[in-house]
């Protein structure tokens, strides 16, 4: 599903990385894919003004409305597909960073774990990873989809959301898409160049729930504890009733009383 062009001047995105402005699509990420497998090259960043079909973490469905932001950015990182997960809190730190360049009102943005992006508890922006392994289990490429709730939010999304205009005066998606570039373009560099280390502390520096009660559904069982940690891999390390540590490397997490 190939859309043509949305010619956007002026936006001010760092070089390492090549725009491709679309009206609507069905997809941001799709698209991200359909180009990735077409060997198109690192760095590409697909932005449409609407999402026909855009999809959040588990398959669940984005409600995608114009006057919010939707992009999916293409990269083919040399790294080992197990640290590619870093590139998750990489986006996160780099996306709250950039809403507040663009807004610096909209203040108390908190990072969910393991890819969500809070305000006043409510769900302002998600983050979506997707990725392809060559046959010899290299990666291929990667694609990081963000969906930020600027001009509205969905009422029924079954848990409660945010927009930056419940904030204040939102600010033109253009202008968070340039904030957003640069944001990203730096984080990037820190990472490939020092590792995981600063992004870890970036991200526990606003982490939502730190050394409170969560819950956290898995494949299987529910636990719950307190949120002691981020480890060096980006596993969520809970502390249990029992003292016990353990590792979270995947699921649904919510906060509790207390």
């Amino acid at each position: 599903m190939m859309q043509a062009a949305v010619a956007e001047d002026g936006l001010g995105l760092p070089p390492e990385f090549s725009l491709v402005a679309l009206g609507a699509i069905d997809g941001t990420n799709a698209e991200a894919v359909r180009r990735a497998e077409a060997g198109v090259a690192d760095g590409t960043l697909i932005w449409a003004r609407e999402q026909t079909a855009g999809r959040g973490r588990r398959g669940r469905t984005w409600t995608s409305p114009p006057g919010n932001f939707y992009a999916s950015l293409l990269l083919r990182p040399e790294c080992a597909p197990a640290d590619a997960g870093q590139l998750g809190f990489v986006t996160a730190v780099a996306l709250r960073e950039a809403i507040l360049d663009a807004m610096p009102e909209a203040g108390g943005i908190e990072l969910k774990w393991p890819n969500d992006l809070l305000a006043g508890g409510r769900k302002l922006a998600g983050i979506l990873l997707e990725s392809r392994l060559t046959g010899s289990r290299r990666l291929d490429w990667l694609v990081i989809g963000t969906g930020v709730n600027v001009a509205s939010h969905p009422e029924d999304a079954g848990r409660p959301a945010t927009s930056l205009a419940t904030l204040g005066g939102p600010p033109p998606v253009p202008v968070l898409l340039s904030a957003y570039g640069r944001a990203m373009a730096a984080w990037l560099a820190r990472w490939r160049e020092e590792g995981f280390a600063p992004v870890r502390l970036a991200w526990l520096r606003h982490a939502a729930g730190r050394d409170g009660r969560l819950q956290a559904r898995l494949a299987g069982e529910t636990i719950e504890g307190r949120f002691a940690d981020l480890d060096e891999t980006g596993a969520l390390m809970l502390e249990l009733p029992d003292g016990a540590l353990r590792r979270v490397l995947a699921g649904e997490v919510f906060a509790l009383p207390g």
